[in-house]
């Protein structure tokens, strides 16, 4: 499998390589026709081709248009009445064709499957060559969609000893055959239509590697996200106070993430390593998480320890995003340096760091403890918007804020027909088990009151 990197910078070389080399066809061409040594043959037909086919060498216009004009060219100068231009496929082997001309009936797509001994003969075949009605299955199969008995001179077209297809023309106006001249003059134009078509599948095959890449990709997150939402829940299986925890961190992170403009790749990151901030606390015992009363020096320790164990054991896992460790370690730093457990502050701390505290720090909040009873959203979100800036980041206090406010807003008066499919189609923020209860009048005024304080009431004109 190409991977997309390769693909990318594949594909950046080689269109400019391939203007290069068409622009140089085109000015050489002409000293080509003036040379005295080759016979006489209509003098702008080499150029007119392969203008026409310089759009496709650089990947600026379909190939069936260009194959048609180039079809329409050879076939007026070399007075064919009728003509098709086949690509090759070979698996299964056959000929397919892209461009036709001439004829009274003509399938949208004419195919001519291939044996062996046909492929052999049109690879091996030293040009151009007339076929008869009674000789015409030494290069075409007798079972394909139109009958091979329709042409009269079939031109196999390759590249660098491979079969790229065919250009099969038909009886020439008047009914004479195709002299060696014309054989000729085709002949010495079908290595740049045969580059052409191997140009245009090149691209084509790259695009779908790089396609496939992009799904596999898609596909290993996805398998990721599976396997840790199933493994966030094994972390909070210790209590039912804790159960679910995780899956809300990842699902709030993910959400903040997505209010702050970060992309896809940086939102998928947030949502796992939501759900592993609190890894380490596999190791932690049981009985601290039920206990009522406050913890001991011993116990508040092996509490806050889980974020370096929980950094030691994610530190193996080669993950697809480079945060996982940072968070799991630091999730619980404050911007004023009073967190733990290497004491960072605001500017020490990463954007991921960031969105998983307050997501850690939100879901807390609504959530019972052995040792406390959980806050209404009214109260979390006060609460959350009180500690910024002094504890957690304002951005991203904010950023939940504001899917608060979606999630209120969409209550009051639900998407409206005329809504984007992204506004009908947007899951809510707030887990299923938390109702939204609060006004979007009372997160505006959240919002303003921490605008406040975050510019300490100063006013900037614009």
């Amino acid at each position: 499998m190409v991977p997309p990197l390769f693909t990318t910078t594949v594909l950046s070389l080689y269109k400019p390589l391939l203007s290069c080399y068409s622009q140089l066809a085109l000015e050489f061409a002409p000293h080509i026709l003036a040379d005295p040594f080759v016979t006489s043959r209509p003098p702008l037909l080499a150029s007119q081709v392969l203008a026409e086919l310089g759009p496709v060498l650089t990947g600026e216009r379909d190939l069936a248009t260009t194959a048609a004009a180039a079809l329409e060219v050879v076939m007026a100068a070399v007075q064919a009445s009728s003509g098709a231009l086949f690509r090759f496929q070979e698996k299964p082997a056959m000929l397919s064709s892209i461009a036709a001309a001439g004829f009274a009936v003509f399938p949208q797509t004419a195919v001519f499957p291939l044996m062996p001994k046909h492929v052999h003969a049109l690879l091996g075949a030293p040009g151009p060559q007339r076929i008869s009605r009674d000789r015409s299955d030494i290069f075409l199969s007798s079972t394909g969609n139109i009958s091979s008995v329709w042409f009269r001179c079939v031109v196999p077209l390759r590249v660098r000893g491979r079969l790229i297809g065919a250009l099969l023309l038909g009886e020439r106006e008047g009914g004479s055959e195709y002299s060696a001249e014309n054989l000729k003059q085709v002949g010495d134009l079908a290595p740049f239509i045969g580059l052409a078509i191997y140009n245009h599948q090149l691209l084509m095959s790259l695009e779908e590697r790089t396609a496939e890449n992009l799904k596999l990709i898609a596909s290993v997150h996805s398998f990721w996200d599976d396997a840790l939402a199933g493994f966030a829940a094994t972390i909070d299986s210790k209590s039912k106070e804790m159960h679910g925890h995780s899956l809300r961190v990842g699902r709030y992170s993910a959400g903040m993430a997505e209010a702050l403009g970060l992309n896809p790749t940086e939102v998928g990151e947030m949502r796992a390593s939501g759900y592993l901030h609190d890894i380490g606390k596999v190791t932690v015992d049981k009985h601290i998480f039920t206990k009522p009363s406050a913890l001991d020096s011993g116990e508040f320790q092996e509490m806050a320890d889980h974020t370096v164990v929980g950094h030691r054991i994610v530190s193996t896992v080669q993950f697809p995003w480079p945060h996982v460790p940072e968070v799991v370690r630091s999730h619980h730093e404050r911007a004023d340096g009073s967190g733990y457990p290497d004491r960072l502050r605001n500017d020490e701390m990463s954007m991921p760091v960031k969105i998983v505290a307050v997501a850690d720090t939100f879901d807390a909040m609504l959530s019972e403890r052995p040792y406390r009873k959980k806050m209404t959203l009214g109260e979390a979100a006060a609460q959350l918007s009180w500690l910024a800036p002094a504890k957690l980041d304002a951005d991203v206090v904010q950023s939940l804020l504001i899917q608060l406010r979606r999630d209120a807003v969409s209550l009051m008066s639900p998407p409206r027909p005329w809504a984007s499919s992204l506004e009908r189609t947007r899951k809510p923020f707030l887990d299923p088990s938390i109702p939204c209860n609060i006004s979007p009048t009372d997160i505006d005024h959240l919002v303003s009151e921490l605008n406040h304080r975050t510019t300490r009431g100063r006013v900037f004109l614009t």
